[in-house]
């Protein structure tokens, strides 16, 4: 029996419509399913409204602080209702982007909900469709783009009820900012959204059961992101585990353990962003003898599963869940397929915190590296250094290099203040293109800008910094 196509891609996120793109610009015939929004969760619940929100309370606060420039104005304000209706208005502009695109590249959108079922030359790809019935299709190539959710903790009443206790989906479209609110988790997520709605003006409370809040990050970006965050109003428990969380009709009452001591947290909602599960449920995987492991398909760098004609990318695969990342993987899966050679198989992810201030960061932390025995020179160089920080009202913050004192080159780079998100990528490609310390000193940056700092940092490193 002929395929039907020659790759079909289920999901249709970051991951999944970049690789179907892809597929189709290779001269595959391609599919790809969704079950609910094209775009997937980045594109409507995640990574683009959360920026919406995110920009809607960085206006809003900097109205606060316009005596600092000279300037006034009178009753400031917010509309709670516009401010939602513009972020789903802003994913709503790209969920037709996505589909204009499927339509140029003609990419069949099948809508519904998949699972796969044996077949050959690949498994079987079964579609309960939206509009009823069922649609089985085959493909020499499937790919996994299903992507994950929320952890959630039931059993401590860290479950998601739509009015007292939220994920980052019924945090995007409350009907109101609650005045008291507990954010469980300092991840990214958890983070963004105290940063939004502190903006706001509410009183917020983070929760972190790991030593420090944004865990991931170099140590001297964690301890300068607390005391900015503190110095805006918001309060943590560090560290501090969750024992259970009692709902009412006024609120949420969080049982917390911290220092050894018992306490009890008072607040009008809570928000679980507590980890990540994979989307591998009902799929059929099990059946197929894929192999997963704590809720994440397993797989080699080209996204093979073992499973001959089934591949998977993206969160679904596990750590870091970046949509750049998944599109990353997509794009190397299909050229793998396409028999072509991918480069950059490995190349640095970025990772990126757009709170207030932001924090960006690539490659190994300082401790990180000293663990794996490798002798670091580390520059560093604050923003309150900088010209155009200075003449901003943006001097928070630093930037931290590091490098490889025997080779030169630079393995990490970690930033924390205003628009680092957008400087990052400067490090993520000199890392990508194994520049050392001398190409990037040798750099000319653009003066006055922010990004002087990523040159100072640099020069820093091997004792040569200018302005400080």
């Amino acid at each position: 029996m002929a395929e039907d196509f020659d790759v079909i891609v289920i999901g249709s996120g970051p991951g999944g419509y970049v690789t179907a793109i892809r597929s189709a610009q290779l001269g595959f015939k391609t599919a790809i399913v969704e079950r609910e929004a094209l775009g997937g969760v980045c594109l409507n619940w995640g990574c683009i409204p959360t920026k919406a929100l995110l920009r809607s309370g960085d206006v809003y606060e900097q109205l606060g602080h316009l005596g600092d420039f000279g300037l006034s104005a009178e009753n400031r304000a917010y509309d709670f209702g516009k401010v939602i209706a513009r972020s789903r208005k802003v994913a709503g502009q790209l969920n037709a982007g996505v589909g204009f695109l499927m339509k140029k590249h003609r990419i069949e959108v099948i809508e519904g909900t998949a699972r796969l079922e044996k077949g050959a030359p690949a498994p079987k790809v079964v579609v309960a469709l939206k509009a009823g019935g069922e649609r089985a299709v085959q493909a020499r190539h499937v790919i996994l783009a299903t992507g994950a959710r929320a952890r959630t903790f039931p059993e401590i009443g860290l479950e998601p009820d739509g009015e007292r206790v939220w994920t980052y989906r019924e945090a995007l479209v409350p009907k109101s900012a609650p005045k008291a609110l507990i954010v469980v988790g300092s991840g990214a997520i958890g983070i963004e959204f105290a940063s939004f709605f502190r903006a706001l003006g509410s009183e917020v409370t983070v929760i972190e059961m790991l030593p420090r809040i944004l865990p991931v990050e170099d140590e001297e970006v964690s301890a300068a992101a607390h005391k900015a965050f503190e110095r805006r109003g918001i309060r943590f428990r560090v560290p501090a585990n969750v024992k259970k969380l009692t709902r009412s009709k006024a609120g949420v009452a969080v049982e917390i353990e911290a220092g050894g001591k018992a306490e009890t947290l008072q607040g009008e909602v809570a928000i679980v962003a507590v980890g990540i599960v994979g989307n591998v449920e009902a799929l059929g995987l099990e059946a197929l003898g894929v192999k997963i492991e704590r809720t994440h398909v397993v797989t080699d760098e080209t996204g093979a599963t073992g499973v001959a004609g089934l591949y998977a990318i993206g969160d679904v695969t596990g750590p870091p869940w970046l949509a750049h990342k998944a599109s990353h993987d997509g794009v190397h899966c299909i050229e793998h397929i396409a028999g072509l050679k991918p480069t950059g198989l490995h190349a640095p992810i970025p990772g990126c915190t757009y709170s207030n201030p932001q924090v960006a960061s690539v490659g190994l932390t300082e401790a990180q590296a000293k663990a794996k025995g490798i002798e670091v020179k580390v520059g560093r160089f604050p923003f309150r250094a900088n010209g155009k920080a200075i003449a901003a009202g943006e001097t928070d913050g630093f930037v931290k290099t590091v490098f490889d004192a025997g080779t030169g080159a630079l393995i990490g780079a970690h930033m924390i203040g205003a628009e680092v998100t957008e400087m990052i990528q400067g490090f993520a490609l000199a890392m990508t293109l194994e520049a050392t310390e001398a190409e990037l000193q040798a750099t000319v940056f653009p003066h006055p800008t922010m990004s002087e700092a990523m040159h100072e940092a640099a020069l820093d490193a091997y004792g040569r910094v200018l302005h400080i």
